[in-house]
């Protein structure tokens, strides 16, 4: 793999070509062109083969990429050549909604371990997972050698939660409280907030509908 520093935004389309390039295996379908990709995930074929650059020489001129290699170099790529566990913490209503999103599981992520400071929710079950206290996180963690944490906590505890999840050695966070989080540099988080997903979609719509005025 080259050294260059990959964007962000060329991992994002990478993981979406994955995907496709997944649907395309079940599908039956052997080889695909950039131009296919691109139609496909709404992209152009130039900034498919772009991307795909970063990584080495992929497919043959003419002749198209090989669906299953692509589907695996991609993969390998994104690092889902193996299995993740995750834990969550927050066993609210987005909790419930992640732990049964069966999205996860098709890409190799499993949540492990559910666990709030909630009384009244420790000793429920989500699907087959049991809502622990949060003193048993570092067991699980350590356990299944957990590396990514979720926190899907109310503003207020989301820092003290993600916290305690590095303390006992998470180095990635997936953060939906709608507030940053202050962590040490070599931690990896990435911030989820709905609102400003919807803030975006109403703002193109604003702009749309002005121009046709």
């Amino acid at each position: 793999m080259k050294t260059l520093r990959v964007p962000e935004a060329t991992v994002t389309r990478l993981s979406i070509y994955s995907r496709y390039l997944e649907r395309l295996d079940r599908n039956g379908v052997t080889t695909v062109s950039s131009g296919e990709i691109a139609e496909g995930v709404g992209v152009s074929p130039a900034q498919v083969r772009k991307d795909l650059a970063y990584f080495g020489e992929f497919g043959t001129r003419g002749v198209g990429y090989n669906v299953k290699d692509l589907m695996r170099y991609t993969k390998k790529i994104l690092g889902l050549d193996h299995n993740w566990p995750l834990i969550l913490v927050g066993a609210g209503n987005l909790g419930y909604a992640l732990c049964t999103y069966k999205g996860f599981n098709s890409r190799g992520f499993k949540i492990v371990g559910v666990f709030d400071n909630d009384l009244t929710k420790i000793g429920k079950r989500i699907n087959e997972l049991e809502v622990l206290p949060m003193e048993k996180m570092p067991d699980v963690i350590k356990e299944h050698g957990v590396k990514i944490g979720i926190v899907a906590t109310p503003n207020r505890a989301a820092q003290e939660v993600a916290t305690y999840m590095v303390k006992n050695g998470i180095q990635a966070v997936l953060n939906f409280a709608p507030l940053p989080l202050n962590l040490p540099e070599h931690i990896e988080v990435r911030n989820v907030d709905l609102s400003v997903k919807l803030e975006i979609l109403t703002f193109n719509l604003g702009f749309k509908s002005a121009q046709n005025v």
